[in-house]
């Protein structure tokens, strides 16, 4: 793992200088030399076994000359760190293959590992992220990837093999035949070398020779040969995350930050494995079955995506998922800070930074009292049982605390995310207002990605609408006249979530289907009241005590989730190609500056009063009434 995980960028490096199959053909020269020299010395030279020879054929073509080969072609054309990631894609295709050829049991579950393994390399292969006009990036793609399938099957060739002899016994042979293999190739494709020998590069294919061949090779080898095949190709899935850290340290590529996160949250303790499940004994003596899978790598893009789907029905509050105090705190950091950074996009965009930072402060403003004000509901634990307990810890997890959990609370409604690390539905009557209000903005502090920033935009249009009736002049935003056209669509966005929140949640008190939660009275209208608030703003946390695994809830909140998407969305693209038609107008003395704090006051203010006049009988109804 550790020879291999080096070797991809010590090859990178040779390749800038050695065509691709001279590359292949000297190292594998090189590890051959050493190996007889080695196996003479110790006295282990000896003619392979014929019924080794159809191994020996297998792995020499397979690995040794296909495999390197193709491996080689493609680490020309893509960086190291995704050469080596794609190449050990092996044990997707070994798992299936060790039950057609081998008769090792696929389990459901492993059947499933597979599946997510294979949407996983439909992800990192990322065919939008290609320029399909280059097909050399293609063809290097392609390349790896079939390099992957000629291990797999080396692999399963060995493991299959009744051995004869031991893997460092048939390595020299194995080498020496991939040798005269491929220098005579590498003659016919490239021609005769010509490129420079120097220390370095000598120094290069020492390596690449030695550890990264022989050793590799032999090591390899014994593995496939004592262990099932699975579990050799599975162990050999951490050979991408030290090619990984080399390249990044030493060549100087930068990996993303999903990988950087999941690498992250790796080191935390969440989990990262194809495995099917693994069996335990409960205290009790009973049988536990405990899921394994991509856990931190779904993590890390369900975060930093503002997704919030979770690899366990129990979301961010499961160890395997969120296992410790600080990676809660950077979790909650990754789900708000793309969210934050649109402000700034948004002032590159119109040349005027000032817009974007007075954009960013309303969302700085906003997201702190949300957060602040559920910390404190939740720390003064109001109401009996929490004062009695001493603390409102119900819903809690233990290793995060109220203050953890209140802040991730605030967060992930403020945002379009709906992770929960804690469950909303146990807080305080107050501190459980706080996300269902951070909801009611319109989720724009900061928001979704893109959503909130044109979410809290078409707040002030508004906001300068209202002020220039103030002052009875035509209202401006970026040059461009707010007139009734505009404004009707402004209004209409507005009221758009806010219709389907409250007539849903009328429809379900009417219908008698608000029966289908845990509480009564108050509570139990919150609990409705959230249910459609999460679904119509694209959220997806809940109050969970409410059962909405029904037709009709089905149904009701489907409406509400597609409507609550695409209806602003229709509305928001109306007000953009209404402004873009228009001439922009130059600012006058009666004109609003949209870049100073009054500016910034005065969009809070009117979205806060606006929110207030829609839902303050609603929120009456329910957390207010039950919490004062």
């Amino acid at each position: 793992m550790l020879a291999w995980g080096l070797t991809w960028p010590v090859n990178k490096v040779i390749l800038a200088s050695v065509p691709p199959l001279w590359a292949v053909a000297i190292r594998t020269a090189i590890g051959a030399v050493a190996l007889v020299i080695l196996s003479l010395v110790t006295g282990r030279l000896a003619r392979p076994p014929r019924a080794d020879l159809p191994v020996l054929v297998s792995v020499t073509l397979l690995h040794m000359v296909g495999f390197t080969s193709l491996s080689s072609v493609g680490l020309e054309l893509v960086p190291a760190s995704r050469s080596a990631v794609l190449a050990y894609t092996t044990p997707l295709w070994v798992v299936p293959g060790a039950s057609l050829f081998l008769g090792e049991r696929l389990t459901r579950r492993r059947l499933i590992g597979v599946v997510v393994g294979l949407a996983g390399l439909v992800v990192l292969f990322n065919p939008t992220a290609l320029d399909w006009s280059q097909p050399a990036i293609v063809l290097g793609n392609a390349a790896i990837l079939a390099a992957a399938l000629l291990w797999a099957g080396a692999i399963l060739h060995i493991r299959g093999h009744r051995w004869r002899s031991t893997p460092f016994d048939l390595l020299p042979w194995q080498m020496l035949l991939a040798s005269l293999i491929l220098v005579p190739l590498a003659w016919i494709v490239s021609g005769p070398p010509a490129f420079a020998w120097t220390p370095p590069l000598v120094v290069l294919f020492v390596y690449a020779g030695l550890p990264g061949s022989a050793l590799a090779y032999w090591a390899s080898a014994m593995a496939g040969r004592r262990l099932p095949a699975v579990t050799t190709s599975l162990g050999l899935l951490a050979t991408p995350v030290v090619s990984v850290g080399v390249a990044t340290l030493w060549l100087g590529e930068r990996p993303g930050a999903s990988l950087l996160v999941a690498v992250l949250l790796i080191l935390g303790g969440a989990v990262q494995n194809l495995s099917s499940g693994t069996e335990l004994t409960t205290l009790a003596g009973g049988s536990q079955t405990v899921t394994g899978g991509p856990v931190a790598s779904q993590e890390a893009i369900k975060e930093l995506g503002t997704n919030g789907g979770g690899f366990y029905n129990v979301n961010s509050a499961h160890p395997f998922e969120n296992p410790t105090s600080w990676t809660s705190w950077l979790e909650n950091f990754l789900l708000l800070v793309i969210p934050f950074s649109m402000p700034r996009l948004f002032g590159r965009m119109v040349g005027d930074n000032r817009q974007g930072y007075a954009i960013l402060a309303v969302m700085v403003v906003l997201a702190v009292a949300s957060v602040a004000l559920t910390n404190v509901f939740e720390l003064s634990g109001g109401g009996t049982v929490p004062q009695a307990a001493g603390a409102a810890m119900e819903g809690k997890e233990v290793r995060f605390g109220v203050s953890n959990s209140a802040t991730w609370a605030a967060s992930t409604t403020l945002t379009s995310t709906g992770a929960v690390n804690s469950f909303h539905d146990s807080y305080t009557a107050l501190g459980g207002m706080i996300p269902i209000v951070s909801m009611m903005l319109g989720e724009v502090a900061p928001g979704g990605v893109g959503s909130g920033l044109y979410g809290l935009l078409v707040v002030a249009v508004i906001t300068v609408f209202v002020a220039g009736l103030m002052v009875g002049r035509t209202p401006e935003y970026l040059g461009k006249k707010i007139r009734a056209r505009e404004i009707k669509f402004a209004s209409l966005y507005f009221l758009a979530t806010p219709v389907l929140v409250l007539i849903g949640t009328a429809a379900a008190l009417a219908t008698g289907n608000s029966g289908t939660a845990l509480n009564v009275g108050p509570h139990g209208f919150s609990e409705v009241l959230y249910a459609f608030t999460s679904a119509a703003n694209n959220n997806g946390s809940a109050f969970a005590g409410i059962t909405v695994n029904t037709t009709w809830w089905n149904t009701a909140l489907g409406l509400a989730m597609l409507l609550g998407r695409f209806v602003p969305i229709v509305l928001v693209l109306g007000l953009a190609g209404s402004l873009a038609r228009q001439q922009p107008v130059p600012a006058g003395a009666g004109t609003l500056p949209t870049h100073r704090p009054l500016f910034v006051g005065m969009v809070v203010g009117v979205l806060v009063i606006l929110v207030a006049l829609t839902f303050l009988p609603a929120l009456s109804l329910g957390p207010l009434a039950e919490g004062l």
